[in-house]
């Protein structure tokens, strides 16, 4: 059995950083950095630019074009699964459990009911099918809802059948997103946009996801609360560690041990890796955030989509700033320091929000 690791905090934010490729050496190829990652988030909220945009531009900087990852989207060199971009070549890490939906032996049960509903509706996802074979890529608002027992459900998704269909369609492998139009994703089906390889099974396709997702995160939990989507955790990945001050086993990449930190700042999007398992932040960084998009405005503390702000090993402040591109500026509202600035900091930092500003094509307006 292998001893764990014994990490002060500082190693392991240090060991996150690195991986998440946020160290002063930056990457360049936007391909290579999603495989890096492992998965990219295609969030449309866009108050300063969507975040998968920015996570993209806080790697590789200003020479970072939005464009190279549109054409990734359109060549289908990235696909969307599970509600995250990820490199084409992972489809088969998932094909298995697509074939093997809901799962196999005993399923939570609500998604054996979700596997009933889908089987009573068995006419309308022939009907789709169909419509996408002769018509496809189609937007959700353009396919006739047909469904012979509509969703039922107590939050948002009440009402939305095509909607949920498409979603068990895509979690079977048979239908997936192409691209958007107007921001509406488009759906075709699964084998004009994935690529044509055998599954992976699905047990040892897990561990390879693991292991992968250990090498993005660099540290991370063997168990953590469930996210739509894409994990936090780490299963078995790795070797075992124990952080100094935080309770409980993690799991680390042992290659990424033991290695300087060439440090330099950064603002996060609140959706970045590093920061979006927050209660992970909260353990190692020992930063409050809260994403205040959906509170009251007289609510928020940091703002609207406050971007966190790296520097070095440490989460310092959030920046509080709007793209606004009628007026052609990048507006700071205000950068709320977590900790006192040094001189150093207070130049790195401002050099990442000219850097913003230079990419985005705007002027940078700094409220007074």
């Amino acid at each position: 059995m292998t001893r764990p690791h014994h990490l002060t905090r500082a190693d392991a934010r240090r060991v996150a950083v690195r991986a998440q490729l946020l160290a002063a050496g930056r990457p360049t190829g936007v391909l290579d950095v999603v495989r890096h990652l492992t998965v990219l988030q295609p969030d449309p909220t866009s108050a300063v630019a969507p975040s998968a945009d920015v996570v993209l531009w806080s790697r590789i900087g200003s020479d970072y074009d939005p464009l190279e990852l549109r054409d990734l989207v359109d060549q289908q060199r990235l696909v969307e699964i599970r509600g995250f971009l990820r490199p084409a070549e992972d489809v088969a890490l998932f094909r298995a459990e697509m074939d093997e939906w809901p799962g196999r032996g005993e399923v939570p049960q609500w998604r054996e009911g979700v596997r009933q509903w889908a089987e009573a509706n068995e006419a309308a996802r022939q009907d789709v099918l169909e419509l996408l074979r002769a018509d496809g890529p189609l937007p959700a608002s353009r396919i006739p809802d047909t469904c012979a027992q509509p969703w039922r459900s107590t939050g948002w998704n009440d009402r939305r059948s095509v909607q949920m269909l498409l979603g068990v369609m895509a979690a079977r492998g048979e239908v997936a997103v192409s691209g958007t139009e107007r921001r509406e994703k488009l759906w075709d089906l699964a084998s004009r946009v994935y690529p044509d390889t055998p599954a992976v099974p699905s047990a040892q396709a897990r561990r390879i996801r693991d292991e992968r997702r250990l090498r993005a995160l660099g540290i991370a939990r063997p168990r953590a609360s469930e996210r739509p989507g894409e994990p936090d955790d780490v299963g078995q990945a790795g070797e075992p560690a124990i952080v100094e001050g935080v309770r409980g086993t993690w799991r680390v990449d042992p290659t990424a041990l033991d290695q300087p930190l060439d440090a330099r700042a950064a603002l996060l999007s609140p959706l970045d890796r590093l920061v979006l398992d927050r209660k992970r932040m909260t353990e190692l960084f020992e930063s409050d955030y809260q994403l205040e998009m959906y509170k009251p405005a007289a609510k928020r503390r940091w703002g609207y989509w406050a971007m966190p702000v790296l520097h070095g090993d440490r989460l310092v402040g959030k920046l509080d700033a709007t793209a606004d591109v009628r007026a052609g500026v990048l507006r700071v509202t205000a950068l709320h320091r977590d900790v006192p600035f040094t001189a150093t900091m207070t130049a790195d930092v401002d050099r990442e929000i000219d850097d913003l500003a230079r990419w985005l094509e705007l002027d940078l307006l700094i409220a007074s």
